[in-house]
């Protein structure tokens, strides 16, 4: 099974978390948003597969290269 860390590609406020863990999940869709610079930016799954964890909290702060969720395909 290929597991798959998903990385913060911007720092920002995270705003929501469309998934949880357990989710499945196909490659593209919605994981969570985070805020930056005033724009919503998605950030969504690499690949399919369910979500393990979920490393961030919604108004929490992250930065670039922080990992925020697991995914296992």
């Amino acid at each position: 099974m290929a597991k798959e860390v998903v990385e913060a590609p911007i720092t920002g406020t995270v705003i929501s978390i469309e998934v949880k863990v357990g989710d499945k999940v196909e490659e593209g869709d919605v994981l969570l948003y985070i805020e930056s610079m005033k724009m919503e930016n998605p950030i969504m799954a690499p690949i399919s597969g369910k979500v393990t964890e979920i490393k961030v909290a919604v108004k929490q702060v992250v930065e670039s290269g922080k990992p925020m969720a697991t995914i296992e395909g």
